[in-house]
């Protein structure tokens, strides 16, 4: 494969191909062969000559990963050495997110204890920042940090339910008590690590996200989720400037702040390209410029079909998280058009939470609107149930995954068993001109329409 050609095969005489982030055009081709992210195997998909692969810049990962960890940690953006902040007797707390993320704190977190090697490991708790998601087992924890970090370090989830675990830390301006993990706020020394990438709503995760919803209380996630600013515009990927989400998150953050960052980006290898370490604003405010620069990716006009992944494990655990990879196919498909997104779900919907049972509340994306939009309903993981059905109404959506029929059309979804049979198939209804985009990384990417 030529130098720089992201991820691209192609059969027949001739070729167009993305390079380095631009499009080439020789002669003519019969066939695309590309690879999408799914699960840990990733899969294989050939299409038609028209279709169009949009992915973010294929950036490196950094050649000696560890070091660079130790170097963010010395010489921090807007804040002194980690070293230097942290007394020997201080409790000290890391805040990590949940197994649904690629963060990769089996390399973050024993580079964090080793650079406090004055502090004694009695002193330390790493919290698992689960937001309204399952608690991990102690088998996942040795896959997200590491035996030695499990069998030395105390690890505890957090419970957004349990109240004796929380502190109520103040009130927001949006209309809630504002709860945290009481061994957070209670640490003498608090630091978060995170994954910076496009998120659907917040504009970006990673940085004050950590937190809030990381290990906040039930009351104050369904604020945060409420319908209203999950509804609102400006809640969106990439928005960062007034969008109601990160203005929250960033007010429940300055009530009890992390004393240091530590967020890298990753590519689809899902390796590091870089790391954004320090004061938690100044530093995630720069993580977010990198991904905006590398991640936004503009096309000319919206496609019939787009086809998705949901970024591979672990993002495309269930369906739940799979609305990410739905979300940002709907930035780029025509209304009326159809999305079909690639999302392993081994996790199955999943069973716990409530995004299963709130479907069985109505009998179509419109009633679950109508219903999710009456100020008088709350039920956790309504936010991602609406977020579904907003992209429902605006297309309509097939899965491709290991969920039974029976599963997807549980959540109004249409299932998918083969995507270059159901691309022959939409050919009935979009004809000879049908237009398709693919995105192999799914909400890695942000593409847009300048409309």
């Amino acid at each position: 494969m030529l130098e720089g050609v992201h991820h691209i095969e192609v059969t027949g005489e001739s070729f167009r191909c993305l390079m380095k982030g631009k499009e080439y055009v020789v002669g003519r081709r019969k066939e695309v062969k590309t690879t999408l992210l799914y699960g840990t195997e990733n899969l294989t998909v050939h299409l038609p000559d028209s279709a169009k692969v949009i992915e973010p810049e294929d950036l490196p990962g950094i050649d000696n990963d560890i070091g660079a960890i130790k170097e963010a940690l010395v010489n921090p953006i807007g804040s002194p050495p980690l070293k230097e902040m942290v007394q020997a007797s201080d409790t000290v707390a890391i805040v990590i997110s949940d197994i649904t993320r690629p963060t990769p704190n089996h390399k973050l977190v024993p580079e964090l204890i080793k650079e406090l090697h004055h502090v004694p490991l009695d002193n330390f708790v790493i919290i698992n920042g689960t937001g309204t998601h399952r608690e991990q087992t102690k088998e996942e924890f040795i896959q997200m940090l590491g035996e030695w970090v499990v069998n030395n370090i105390r690890i505890v989830n957090n419970n957004c339910h349990d109240k004796n675990t929380l502190v109520m830390v103040g009130k927001s301006k949006f209309g809630c008590d504002v709860y945290l993990n009481k061994e957070y706020v209670e640490a003498d020394f608090r630091i978060v690590t995170g994954f910076i990438e496009p998120h659907f709503f917040a504009g970006f995760s990673g940085g004050p996200k950590g937190i809030m919803p990381g290990i906040a209380g039930i009351e104050t996630i369904t604020t945060f989720h409420s319908s209203a600013m999950i509804g609102d515009p400006r809640s969106t990927w990439g928005n960062m400037d007034d969008n109601p989400l990160q203005q929250m998150t960033r007010e429940i953050n300055q009530m009890c702040k992390p004393n240091f960052m530590l967020n890298v980006t990753l590519n689809r290898d899902k390796e590091i390209t870089a790391i954004f370490s320090g004061e938690l604003y100044e530093a995630h405010d720069k993580g977010c410029a990198f991904v905006k620069e590398h991640a936004m990716v503009r096309c000319k006009e919206r496609f019939d079909v787009v086809i998705a992944s949901n970024a591979g494990y672990p993002l495309d655990q269930n369906l739940y998280q799979t609305v990410k990879g739905m979300s940002a196919a709907q930035k780029i498909v025509k209304k009326g058009g159809t999305i079909i997104i690639a999302a392993e779900c081994s996790d199955g919907l999943p069973d716990y939470g409530n995004y299963a049972r709130i479907f069985t509340l109505a009998d179509s994306p419109e009633e679950l609107l109508t219903l999710i939009n009456d100020p008088h309903f709350k039920m956790a993981d309504q936010w991602q149930v609406q977020k579904q059905a907003l992209i429902q109404m605006w297309a309509t959506v097939h899965v491709y995954s290991q969920l039974s029929n029976e599963e997807v059309t549980e959540a109004m979804l249409k299932p998918c068993h083969h995507i270059e049979q159901t691309i022959e198939e939409l050919n009935t209804i979009y004809g000879k001109e049908m237009t398709i985009a693919v995105l192999p990384l799914g909400p890695l990417s942000i593409p847009f329409v300048e409309e």
